[in-house]
């Protein structure tokens, strides 16, 4: 359950806030509202835009194609990762090897572990972007994601992050011209433009 964290700020001053876990979620209302955990930290978001979920879905789709010819993993949209009971995410989509998968999730069949690959598109607003350029990238980075792709619509570019040792890293910006390719989908090849048309 949820507990008051007080916390020491850098200034000496002292700062309260509510340590949500994975439990108190059952008692939010389902109201068609997101609701993920970081360290702790309640994020709620509202139902997505139209190109928001547009891009999801091309997206979804490129990598389905490509993961049905290979058979090498599987695609989702918005399926849910508990990490810790402290850490309990939604992103945009996750693609997962076989072999992952087979050991991934859970009896609710909630992933556990972090899926080879997360894409996550970027709404409007200062808090959405530091929800995903910051607080999703570093618990990607520390739970053990491959590679972290960040969609932003309004700029039309993918930044995509690769893990070097223990980190993702940011490994280029694409543009609307560019082919995404990856290490980690051998053979996968699709214009940036495709997700953005």
């Amino acid at each position: 359950m949820s507990q008051l964290e007080v916390n020491q700020t850098e200034a000496g001053q002292t700062e309260a806030r509510m340590h949500w876990t994975t439990a108190d979620l059952e008692l939010l209302p389902e109201n068609g509202k997101r609701y993920e955990i970081i360290d702790g930290e309640l994020l709620v978001t509202r139902a997505p835009r139209w190109t928001h979920q547009r891009a999801i879905s091309r997206i979804c789709s490129v990598l389905e194609f490509w993961s049905d010819e290979t058979g090498l993993g599987e695609v989702v949209p918005g399926a849910g990762i508990i990490f810790t009971d402290s850490d309990n995410v939604i992103p945009d989509v996750v693609w997962i090897s076989k072999e992952r998968l087979s050991v991934a999730l859970d009896r609710a069949e909630h992933l556990t572990i972090a899926p080879e690959l997360v894409v996550e598109v970027v709404s409007p607003g200062a808090e959405n972007d530091r929800r995903d350029r910051q607080l999703k990238l570093r618990l990607y980075s520390v739970q053990g994601v491959q590679e972290y792709w960040i969609v932003d619509l309004e700029l039309k570019q993918i930044q995509i992050y690769r893990r070097e040792n223990v980190a993702l890293v940011l490994a280029t910006t694409l543009l609307s011209g560019d082919q995404i390719v990856s290490p980690l989908l051998p053979g996968f090849n699709c214009t940036v433009n495709r997700i953005f048309s």
